[in-house]
């Protein structure tokens, strides 16, 4: 056991001793039931922690990096563009109105059917990833009313450790929704009510029964990392430290009693971000990590100083178990700030519709957009057909053959180049037309200069990052487009922003000329090649509206062969940029 720390509680000492000594004595019990065995995989040792690190099955120190898979066992209404209130029993109970309960079951086993496949399990592996964090909800796994476990869903679940085990990817389980609900949040699946909290000796029961079978079935399983026990608990009124201290008191040994291989990982209260009285835990219980999340504030170390604080404190490694929801600079200065205090990452999520957060955006379809209407009140009922149609072929999206590939986002998360190189998004070459949204991959001064970049407050109306909420995660603002033959352009332009291309270049002289709106004759662009300037500075006229497209001329110039870093530079914007053509 870990060195006693200062405590001067004296009944939960006495109670922390008591539990403690429960664990220690207690049986590991028998061999779990399922089968997931996998030709090859022949790993027999665990994660584990040493310290302020967590160690790998060869006991060797690690920086973990990975995703979460988000809305898979654990549907989030925003993730799918539904209203923000819905959580996943909201979210069954509005497709039940539309489908009926039967059709509905149908939907949600195609929906996780297609949501996580093998091919997603590799393709996060070739980004960068080694382990996934799967966010569950209680009810997926357990039926309060009829006191059962679904044998199904740990089929599921059986089958993505299987996956995991022949690519090499490792696993913790997530309870994302506890019984109850560990917040008022409908990321808890709650009614509005911290139930969890309020009704403690009629869901603390179920959550410990989840658990410890979650342990039995599982606790050989060396694919898995670890337990993340509660996710983002949010005491209510009343309520507080030591309520989120009880709980974990009263998990720990029941899962301890099956399962002493794998990790623990504690979450604060208040968003996993505070982490009151947990201190205590680290001095009676080996083997477990303080898990914190971080979302929309600065990327600088002031804000984790707290967190290192509290690792030294216990000696106990820390995780951020999740983060993401913001830019790609913004990703990429959280990555490098934990990663230099020798912390570990799972990002939010892999995959979610219509979206430039996550590596894989899944395509919406014109029936699902009036079920969303509906469900928004700003449409009317669709008819049976249209809500089938529309809420299946959704479903038929989340596969991954069918969803848009985001590759900024990988390289914001994972390039080691991303905050000091610039990469081609695509290739380019001159002569030729260069579409402006396609400038290189990169941090903001690397590949681009924006001004409003990221979000570092929870306010839901700040600005930060792409203003359109289209094609791209940078700070570059972009905004679907009426230019006939081009999806998008780049919009919102502010004095001193620029925009980076790598292009290959045959020698020769060529006409510039770019494709711009203004409604009314702001602005003022030019064009530099590997920082020498090009043609003419040129003033941008009046086209009378945004998407109101002209063609300026920027004169001529003489290229040399090569490659060479284009930079399209805006000296006082207030207009729309479309292309680039040098011919």
């Amino acid at each position: 056991m870990k060195k006693t720390p200062g405590f001067s509680n004296f009944k939960a000492l006495v109670a922390l001793l008591f539990i403690s000594f429960l664990s220690c004595s207690s049986p590991t019990g028998s061999n779990s039931d399922n089968s997931t065995d996998v030709p090859g995989y022949t790993d027999d040792t665990f994660f584990s922690t040493s310290g302020t690190q967590i160690l790998n099955r060869q006991g060797e120190p690690v920086v973990i990096r990975g995703f979460g898979l988000g809305g898979w066992l654990m549907p989030e209404g925003y993730m799918f563009n539904m209203p923000g209130d819905f959580g996943p029993t909201k979210l069954r109970n509005a497709i039940t109105d539309l489908l009926g309960e039967s059709e509905t079951d149908r939907w949600f086993e195609e929906f996780r059917t297609n949501y996580v496949q093998e091919e997603d399990i590799i393709a996060m592996k070739e980004w960068g990833a080694d382990h996934i964090r799967v966010p569950f909800n209680h009810k997926v796994f357990y039926d309060m009313e009829t006191e059962e476990f679904n044998e199904r869903e740990f089929d599921r679940l059986d089958q993505l450790l299987i996956w995991c085990k022949r690519n090499r990817v490792d696993v913790i389980l997530d309870m994302h929704g506890a019984p109850g609900a560990q917040s008022s949040k409908e990321i808890a699946d709650s009614d509005g009510v911290a139930r969890l909290w309020t009704e403690y000796d009629t869901y603390m029961p179920v959550t410990i029964k989840i658990w410890t079978e979650i342990a039995r079935r599982y606790k050989n399983e060396t694919i898995i990392i670890g337990y993340d026990l509660l996710n983002e608990p949010v005491t209510p009124a009343g309520y507080g430290a030591d309520d989120v201290l009880r709980f974990h008191t009263d998990l720990i040994p029941e899962i301890r009693k099956i399962d002493e291989n794998h990790i623990l990982f504690i979450n604060g209260n208040y968003y996993s971000t505070t982490f009151d009285k947990l201190d205590i835990l680290a001095a009676y219980y080996d083997n477990i990590v303080y898990a914190f999340h971080k979302y929309w504030n600065e990327t600088d170390q002031g804000t984790i100083n707290y967190l290192l604080g509290l690792r030294d404190q216990t000696d106990t490694p820390l995780w951020l178990g999740e983060s993401g929801e913001n830019s790609n600079p913004w990703f990429n200065e959280t990555v490098r700030l934990v990663e230099s205090n020798g912390i570990g990452w799972n990002w939010w999520t892999h995959k979610k519709l219509e979206t430039i957060t996550s590596p894989l955006s899944a395509p919406s379809n014109p029936n699902y957009e009036k079920v969303l209407a509906y469900w928004k009140g700003e449409g009317p009922k669709p008819t049976a057909n249209e809500a089938q149609q529309g809420l299946f072929d959704m479903a038929e999206g989340l596969k991954i053959e069918n969803t848009t590939f985001r590759p900024d986002v990988v390289a914001a998360l994972f390039s080691p180049s991303f905050n000091n190189e610039n990469v081609p998004y695509t290739s380019h070459s001159i002569p030729g037309t260069i579409d402006a949204v396609n400038y290189d991959i990169g941090d903001n001064l690397i590949a681009y200069n924006d001004m409003n970049y990221k979000r570092v407050n929870g306010d839901p109306d700040q600005t930060g990052g792409n203003s359109g909420w289209v094609y791209r995660n940078d700070g570059v603002d972009i905004e679907p487009s009426a230019l006939e033959g081009l999806e998008y352009n780049v919009g919102w332009t502010e004095d001193g922003e620029w925009l980076e291309y790598t292009v290959e270049v045959t020698e020769g002289t060529y006409d510039i000329r770019v494709i711009v709106a203004s409604p009314s004759g702001e602005g003022r662009i030019r064009l530099f090649s590997d920082g020498r300037p090009v043609g003419n500075t040129t003033n941008i006229p009046a086209t009378g509206g945004y998407q109101n497209w002209r063609q300026v001329n920027l004169g001529s110039d003489q290229f040399s062969g090569g490659t060479y870093t284009l930079r399209l530079q805006i000296d006082e914007g207030g207009f729309n940029i479309a292309k680039l053509i040098i011919d």
